[in-house]
């Protein structure tokens, strides 16, 4: 896109991650000075950009207070002023990583994209990885660069065969009602599950050889979209199941009961062990290093203002 005799308006999909420890989410919270979400850092390094009309930016997908994001993505339109070229995605995503004021957030690429693309409604998969560590006895026990980054169970072990089977319950289409927390927006509750796997974490580097007591483990949970707490209900359920408080064949009757307020299924896990692992949009994959970048228009790498 070249530069026009009005102002150019160039949208962008941009990929981010987050430690969400600090933040009250993802969204960007208006009108509080207490709590605060990773785009309110994001938007106010965007003003950077001087763009003609202030920058906000569209989500992929929510993630609540305490909850990490290996890669997020999100939409934003930079208008310039007449006469000037758009941004290069390689600048844009330098000029926000420069400017943005929370050591916690990083911007992993920006792409050009057209301008009726939106990030939420256009993605394919999302994929969500949990984290668990088991004989963690005492809070201390766990080190310090592990806090607030998985789940400590005290537990020595699970049940780790059982916890796959009641996991295959959950697979395909099906009404989740039963793993809804209250406050979702969305007017129906049916979601395909599809993958669903529990496995060993090869060890974090951050466990020192006398620590063998401690072990790690994956949740992982794919579908095109999730509802609200989905993942961390479907997760306090499973690890009911490793650690025997309930049977596999027990899942396929909460799914089926659609009743959000069980004993079981109204246990939601901790959102520190949660993490938004993966966004996907068709013709553009889910990494960043993937996605194929629009064609650079005259003006080449400009430094924002």
């Amino acid at each position: 896109m070249g530069p026009a005799s009005g102002s150019v308006t160039a949208r962008y999909l941009v990929y981010f991650q987050y430690l969400g420890t600090d933040f009250n989410g993802v969204a960007a919270v208006r009108g509080s000075q207490r709590a605060v979400g990773v785009l309110n850092y994001l938007e106010e390094a965007a003003k950077r950009l001087n763009s003609v009309v202030p920058v906000r930016f569209t989500i992929s997908s929510r993630t609540d207070a305490g909850v990490h994001a290996l890669s997020n993505a999100a939409h934003l339109d930079v208008q310039r002023r007449s006469g000037q070229p758009p941004f290069s995605p390689e600048v844009l995503a330098e000029a926000l990583n420069a400017h943005v004021r929370h050591p916690a957030i990083r911007v992993l690429q920006a792409f050009r994209v057209p301008s009726d693309f939106h990030a939420r409604h256009a993605a394919t998969s999302r994929t969500y990885l949990y984290r668990l560590v088991t004989g963690c006895h005492r809070p201390d026990q766990l080190s310090v660069f592990e806090r607030n980054r998985c789940w400590p169970l005290r537990a020595d072990c699970l049940d780790v065969d059982a916890m796959q089977e009641a996991a295959q319950h959950l697979l395909g289409t099906h009404d989740f009602r039963a793993f809804q927390s209250a406050g979702s927006p969305t007017t129906s509750s049916v979601r395909t599950l599809r993958r669903a796997s529990v496995s060993p974490d090869p060890g974090s580097p951050f466990v020192l050889a006398q620590e063998k007591r401690l072990h790690f483990w994956n949740l992982e949970f794919e579908s095109r979209s999730f509802l609200y707490r989905q993942v961390r209900r479907m997760t306090a359920v499973l690890v009911a199941v490793g650690l025997g408080v309930l049977r596999p064949a027990q899942v396929k009757v909460i799914l089926e009961s659609r009743d959000p307020l069980g004993r079981h299924q109204a246990r939601v896990a901790p959102a520190h062990g949660l993490f938004l692992k993966s966004v996907v949009y068709e013709n553009l994959g889910g990494n960043p290093a993937c996605v194929q970048q629009e064609s650079q228009g005259p003006g080449g790498r400009e430094t924002p203002g």
